[in-house]
């Protein structure tokens, strides 16, 4: 008899704790950050590509120097500023608060970029 006591204890314990799986499964799913948002940019032949990005606040723009001569990436108001970007270099940055950034290659200032945070 106390053989049966215990077992039916210890299932009813285990089928608490599935179900509580189950269910607590279900509330973690839904509750997981989003991971941040990240985007490229190329230097190439002179131009910045794409040259207008829209994003969310929290995402992180990064810059690849694809042309064979350095350029840089600054931004007009000094929010953000690249060392000069060799080929294949990278410059990342996080726009955290929205805005509209507008940018240039501080060595080619014909090149421009704008990034629009939301």
């Amino acid at each position: 008899m106390r053989r049966s006591v215990f077992a039916a204890v210890f299932l009813a314990m285990s089928g608490l704790g599935v179900a509580g799986m189950a269910a607590g499964a279900g509330r973690f799913m839904g509750s997981d950050p989003e991971k941040p948002e990240m985007k490229d940019v190329k230097i190439d032949n002179f131009t910045f590509g794409p040259a207008e990005v829209t994003v969310t606040a929290g995402t992180t723009i990064t810059w690849t120097n694809r042309d064979d001569i350095p350029h840089t990436v600054l931004s007009t108001d000094k929010a953000f500023k690249s060392t000069v970007l060799d080929t294949d270099q990278k410059y990342s940055f996080t726009f955290t608060k929205p805005g509209t950034f507008s940018y240039f290659c501080s060595i080619h200032p014909m090149m421009t970029g704008k990034i629009v945070v939301r």
